[in-house]
């Protein structure tokens, strides 16, 4: 018999007035703190007594310093695993820059709350238990499952096309990004010691390459890929919505929310909450590919310490993935072309690092098997 889930209960920002929602920003925001330098160090010698050669786990040994890092202590465990979806229809699609509708969107969703995804039957592989939430899907829900419950935010029904007018508007982009935030605070509470980030939404890698572009002050050729399978002509149009989106609106490459609010999108603007929560909160966040990492960007640009928190799980397929991750100052363990989505790649880091951590903690030392330790040449 399966286990039932706790579903959380993050906070319900949809009617909060604008000033009241930047005040509850400010207060959270101030929360967010350089990760334990200390705790990293400590755990780096251990690393270094662990009778192996010195950094053959590459960089799953710096990741687990970063866990200590963000724990405030080098002995490290993983516990209870989460994955949070954040589900959301962006309006760009009206440019033909997808293959498929939104549609899709909404019976991705529905399959996420009964078990049926991709990355619901991953996360049974990880030992993951998965949180959709509902940030803004356009198209209704039908009957939806028991298995993993939906979690209702629904700012509204999808952004709005941004090559003719903003995606949404910046009360809309900063409620989105609160849920995020309070997603995080909510796990935590619920005994979750790490967290993946993943999304769904047909048009998003639209909205996140318009959102790296804008950050990196790039070329949206150099940004914008064929995410689920563009044709050349349709790679082509896709580039020129986001280049018509980004001469629209002119975002200030300092201002995440106005990125966001622009040419973003409820999903993104619900992964970037969810790095800041995990910065604000201490609860590391597993960045999935290229549409998190965007939402990643976005919140380094409110907050610079949130990469701290942040581990990259895989390089993305898509263009701007490695200059992504480099701008986060992220190294990724896993580099195998995956651009599925879902949080998938997320999860796919979790086993990784289980194993890791079983070598971190239960490995004899040199001392202990009396064999002189390896020194740096």
């Amino acid at each position: 018999m399966e286990e039932k889930i706790i579903r959380p209960e993050p906070a319900d920002y949809r009617e909060w007035p604008e000033e009241e929602l930047w005040e509850r920003f400010a207060e959270l925001a101030v929360r967010i703190v350089p990760a334990d330098k200390g705790a990293f160090e400590r755990c780096g010698r251990r690393w270094s007594h662990v009778a192996k050669p010195l950094g053959s786990l590459g960089v799953l040994e710096e990741d687990v310093q970063k866990l200590a890092a963000i724990s405030g202590t080098e002995p490290v465990r993983i516990g209870k695993k989460a994955l949070v979806v954040f589900c959301a229809d962006n309006g760009v699609v009206e440019e033909g820059v997808t293959q498929t509708g939104q549609e899709v969107t909404a019976v991705v969703t529905a399959n996420l709350t009964r078990g049926e995804s991709c990355s619901c039957l991953m996360a049974g592989v990880a030992g993951a238990d998965v949180f959709p939430v509902d940030i803004g899907v356009a198209c209704g829900l039908g009957p939806l499952g028991s298995r993993f419950p939906l979690i209702d935010r629904k700012i509204r029904k999808g952004c709005a096309n941004f090559t003719k007018e903003p995606a949404m508007t910046r009360r809309e982009a900063l409620a989105a990004v609160l849920t995020g935030m309070d997603m995080a605070r909510a796990l935590k509470e619920e005994g979750y010691d790490i967290l993946a980030a993943g999304e769904m939404g047909i048009g998003n890698t639209t909205a996140s390459s318009a959102v790296t572009a804008a950050l990196l002050s790039a070329d949206p050729a150099e940004t914008t890929g064929r995410g689920a399978g563009l044709s050349s002509e349709g790679l082509s149009r896709k580039i020129d919505a986001v280049r018509r989106g980004l001469l629209l609106h002119r975002p200030d490459p300092c201002d995440g929310m106005g990125i966001l609010r622009a040419v973003g999108g409820l999903d993104l603007a619900g992964l970037c909450g969810l790095c800041l929560g995990g910065a604000a909160y201490r609860i590391p966040v597993v960045l999935d590919g290229f549409i998190s990492a965007a939402a990643a960007a976005a919140a380094t640009a409110l907050e610079s310490h949130v990469p701290e928190y942040l581990l990259a799980s895989h390089v993305s397929a898509e263009p701007a993935g490695e200059r992504l991750l480099s701008f986060l100052g992220l190294k990724p363990a896993i580099r195998a072309g995956l651009c599925l989505g879902e949080g998938t790649g997320a999860l796919a880091l979790f086993p990784l690092l289980d194993m890791a951590l079983e070598v971190y903690n239960r490995m004899r030392t040199f001392e202990e098997i009396q064999i002189e330790e390896y020194r740096p040449l």
